[in-house]
């Protein structure tokens, strides 16, 4: 296995995994709903075309035209990485589930190699787990797709929803076990009513040794910044 670190783009998170994700490695972005998982999947695959690297970006939720206006309003302009085929930005249909999930396990890694995508962001995955109303389905397709994304050499990102009375738990408790890789974040309110406070942990990460701390993040135009010197009270 090689030792090298694929940067997250997301100051401060780099600093807590020790240079940022080990290189083919699979890992889960957990967080409820407006944690920022899009903008930091967006973010990650930035960073990569910045380092002139082949990006790929699977939605299931949102088009293209609206993925490409998030990335605008934090200043990332997407559409020449798509045109000079650096970025890859492709948008599933989940009404069409045994297709797509058919499509996937027989274009996917073929798809990502020819590409020749270095990182691959898929948003989100507890959506391509509703195609399937059985646990053992579910838990044989999230291992399948695994595999197959480790088999490209790629390094990916998969957001998940997480549930609403366990937010430390993914929608269906199943990426966390499959990947390399968890990271949650989550959005508490100050114990006084008071504002939001956005927050990030390291879960796990195979293969590296990585700070287990709780800290704060935050969301500006310039996109997600952990801040890795502060403590969470």
């Amino acid at each position: 296995m090689s030792d090298n670190r694929v940067k997250t783009g997301v100051d401060g998170l780099d600093e807590m995994l020790q240079g940022g994700f080990p290189e083919n490695h699979i890992v889960v972005l957990m967080g409820s709903f407006g944690t920022g998982k899009t903008t930091f999947g967006l973010q990650y695959l930035i960073e990569g075309l910045k380092n002139g690297e082949s990006c790929m970006f699977i939605s299931l939720e949102e088009d293209r035209e609206s993925i490409t206006k998030n990335a605008a309003s934090y200043g990332w302009n997407l559409e020449k990485a798509i045109e000079t085929k650096k970025l890859g930005l492709f948008k599933l249909e989940p009404s069409d589930a045994k297709t797509t999930v058919t499509r996937i396990k027989s274009d996917l890694p073929k798809f990502i190699k020819t590409f020749g995508a270095k990182r691959v962001v898929i948003d989100s995955v507890s959506l391509l787990n509703m195609m399937f109303t059985d646990d053992t389905e579910r838990r044989s397709n999230l291992f399948n797709l695994c595999q197959l994304l480790r088999s490209t050499g790629a390094t990916a990102l998969l957001t998940a929803e997480v549930r609403d009375d366990n937010p430390r738990s993914s929608r269906d408790g199943l990426a966390e076990y499959t990947a390399d890789g968890v990271v949650l974040l989550q959005s508490d309110e100050n114990r006084d009513g008071g504002e939001v406070q956005l927050t990030i942990r390291v879960l796990k990460m195979r293969r590296t040794s990585h700070s287990r701390r709780v800290k704060p993040y935050s969301i500006s135009d310039k996109g997600i910044t952990v801040h890795a010197g502060a403590d969470v009270f």
